[in-house]
């Protein structure tokens, strides 16, 4: 009787395995937007746990659960807020994970997931294809049609994830190289500076922004070269790496250059130089900032502090200094971020290039999006207004939940929200001040911000089905 129990209770264990491991397989290779999701989950838990460990830790301090948590977000999703000192609080070894993990969070969980497939099977399959041109256009994610060019075409994913590889560690390198001087000359000795040089390329090209080294960034406020090193980083890592393999390829021929490459640049450009006139008139007086430097300084700042807020996250001024109309155009440089399938979070600067167009062509009474002797197709500007949608929602949630939890000034607790949800990692102080219910909520907007509204979307949404009738048009009354 007991064998017979025995045998049914292993039987029965058995089959609910195999529907556990079924549902696991099924989910994790029904589209790549969940398989990210996962990737993104199980990277967030495994470096919560290596940051929790005592030897993470500098001297005798300990970490706990919030902060650990954190700043594993923190890291794996290149935000770099933090609720802990990171020079002080954290050891070599604790330093080094962060390295690493900022650098996985950096190349981004699809392409993450084709480089290993492909090291691990030597050649990449119609599977490991997908998943990383899914990082290259979010329409490929969920299954929606995708008959424009693309900045990386399916066969030439293999040479993206080369040009991912290649390009980090190349850049990276060149950067540390280029810092070393600045940071020996700023008076670290010249074996401290062999590892603060690859750390700050790191976090510049990663668009992470966290400062480990003492001090932070107060040494280098007047080392334009360094700045300006950061700078470039900074923008290398926010175009992305689509528009990093185009340019490879065809630098100095724009007509060689997709619709995608040319309107992350002028995008990105045209928001640089704008943001910095934003700041500079806004900020010109303000002794907290601006008001005590002298106008050389102030203009450098100007637009050390636009390239900073749209993905960056370094800041020699004292971002809660800022005036509260200084606040609201950050908030508004960081809610559009970066170029698509980069370091950079936020909606994508593509994405606002496609609002904005839509609504000239619109104004211009045009049936049709066009520009640079292109057609933007209609579902790509549905994908557009859906990003803006979701990405305001979860900005607002956020933002009314942790100003009712801190009673915070609204302004403070607006540009913080929207500093995770885009992965900036500038604070006006407010962060490293929240309770650990609060903290949580930010690091699920961080997260959410990072693996991607329309991918977050796709992940938790049903499997698409084809419908093969149309419904009657009805016009309602808009605007």
């Amino acid at each position: 009787m007991a064998t017979s129990r025995s045998a049914a209770f292993a039987d029965s264990l058995e089959r609910t395995s195999r529907a556990a491991g079924g549902y696991f397989r099924d989910f994790t290779t029904s589209s790549p937007a969940r398989f990210a999701l996962l990737v993104f989950v199980a990277l967030t838990l495994i470096f919560t746990a290596l940051l929790a460990l005592p030897i993470s830790a500098a001297g005798d301090r300990t970490t706990s659960l919030a902060d650990a948590l954190f700043t594993a977000v923190s890291t794996i999703c290149v935000t770099g807020l933090v609720t802990v000192d990171m020079a002080e609080h954290w050891s070599p070894f604790g330093k080094a994970v962060l390295f690493v993990g900022v650098n996985i969070g950096g190349m981004g969980a699809l392409t993450l997931a084709s480089m290993l497939g492909l090291v691990v099977s030597k050649r990449l399959g119609l599977r490991a294809k997908l998943l990383a041109a899914g990082d290259t256009n979010p329409l490929r994610s969920h299954g929606g049609p995708v008959n424009e060019s693309q900045a990386v075409r399916l066969g030439e994913v293999g040479q993206l994830l080369r040009t991912v590889a290649l390009s980090t560690v190349v850049i990276e390198a060149a950067v540390s190289v280029l810092l070393y001087p600045s940071i020996v000359a700023a008076g670290y000795p010249w074996h401290d500076a062999l590892g603060i040089a690859p750390l700050y390329a790191a976090m510049s090209f990663t668009n992470t922004g966290f400062t480990l080294n003492d001090g932070g960034l107060a040494p280098f406020d007047h080392d334009y070269v360094f700045l300006t090193v950061l700078m470039l980083s900074v923008f290398l890592g926010s175009i992305g790496f689509p528009v990093i393999y185009a340019l490879s390829k065809n630098l100095l021929r724009w007509r060689g250059w997709g619709l995608h490459v040319k309107l992350t640049l002028v995008t990105t450009v045209v928001l640089f130089f704008a943001g910095a006139v934003a700041f500079l008139a806004l900020e010109y007086g303000n002794p907290g900032t601006f008001g005590s430097m002298n106008a050389v300084d102030t203009v450098f700042q100007s637009f050390f502090l636009s390239a900073m807020t749209r993905s960056g996250g370094f800041a020699v001024v004292d971002v809660g200094d800022m005036y509260d109309s200084s606040l609201l155009v950050g908030s508004m440089l960081m809610f559009v971020g970066g170029g698509s399938a980069s370091t950079a979070g936020g909606i994508k600067v593509t994405t606002l290039a496609v609002l904005a167009l839509a609504v000239w062509s619109e104004a211009k009474g045009r049936p049709s999006v066009e520009v640079f002797g292109r057609r933007i197709p209609s579902d790509v500007q549905r994908v557009a207004v859906a990003v803006l949608a979701w990405g305001a929602t979860v900005v607002a949630l956020s933002t009314i939940i942790i100003a009712q939890i801190t009673h915070a000034p609204l302004a403070e607790v607006l540009f913080d929200v929207i500093s995770g949800f885009a992965t900036v990692g500038l604070s006006t102080g407010l962060t490293e001040h929240l309770p650990d219910s609060a903290t949580y909520v930010l690091a699920a907007t961080i997260f959410m911000g990072r693996v991607g509204t329309v991918t977050l979307a796709a992940a938790v949404a049903a499997t698409s089905r084809s419908q093969h009738y149309a419904l009657p048009v009805e016009r309602p009354i808009v605007g």
